[in-house]
């Protein structure tokens, strides 16, 4: 009598695992491209006059495929902010752990910032033009990785106020920051303006300069007597 050995289930094919990768990178970078389709079209046309046919017609994907994935317009514009605030926040982490001293980490995070912002500056612009549009749960989730960043960037000038012994408000320093790099795309000429490292090092001087600049105070006037 032959003896009997127990049933295995049958191995799943070894290429399950890296087929199903490989799907995912296709569609991330299917997605990739679509979301810089979508950056052109409302640089060029706005995101009110954009339609989800015009973001079609740039991207070369059915308009039925288009709502199937992204469902509407408010979507696209959800991912693009989505991605390029994460990107941006990621970046620092990762350049912030390789410095200490206060003033560097500072020069790293305007560095970080005007990198990418010239790098992508339409979407930098189509941020900065709708970035109340979101609503219904997107525009929050956006709202809290801004405030992510605008809290690091408040350590930064805390932590560098400490260790200096300044006195100013870290809030309107971190504002008058922001203010100094958001527009950038407004005016930036690559012809006529330094590249993304020596134009940081000169805001980065600029701005230190600024703030750690003496207070003048008013002289009292001696009372005179009589």
């Amino acid at each position: 009598m032959a003896s009997s050995s127990p049933t295995t289930p049958p191995a799943l094919p070894r290429h399950t695992a890296r087929e199903t990768e490989r799907t995912e990178t296709r569609f991330d970078r299917r997605l990739a491209k679509i979301l810089v389709h979508a950056t052109n079209v409302f640089d060029e046309k706005g995101y009110t006059g954009a339609s989800m046919r015009d973001l079609s017609r740039s991207s070369g994907m059915s308009l039925a495929g288009l709502y199937y994935y992204f469902e509407s317009k408010e979507k696209l514009l959800y991912l693009i902010q989505k991605h390029t605030f994460s990107t941006i926040v990621e970046r620092l982490h990762e350049r912030l752990d390789q410095v200490e001293d206060p003033a560097e980490r500072i020069r790293m995070f305007i560095l970080n910032h005007v990198e990418y912002f010239l790098a992508n500056q339409k979407a930098m612009k189509v941020l900065s033009h709708e970035d109340d549009v979101l609503r219904n749960g997107l525009g929050s989730e956006i709202a809290s990785i801004k405030r992510e960043y605008y809290r690091i960037c408040m350590e930064l000038l805390d932590d560098f106020k400490r260790a200096e012994g300044l006195q100013f408000s870290s809030r309107i320093a971190v504002l008058s920051l922001f203010g100094m790099m958001n527009w950038i795309y407004t005016w930036y000429n690559p012809r006529a303006d330094a590249n993304a490292k020596e134009l940081s090092r000169q805001m980065g001087d600029i701005f230190l300069q600024g703030i750690c600049a003496p207070r003048k105070t008013k002289k009292k006037r001696s009372a005179v007597t009589n």
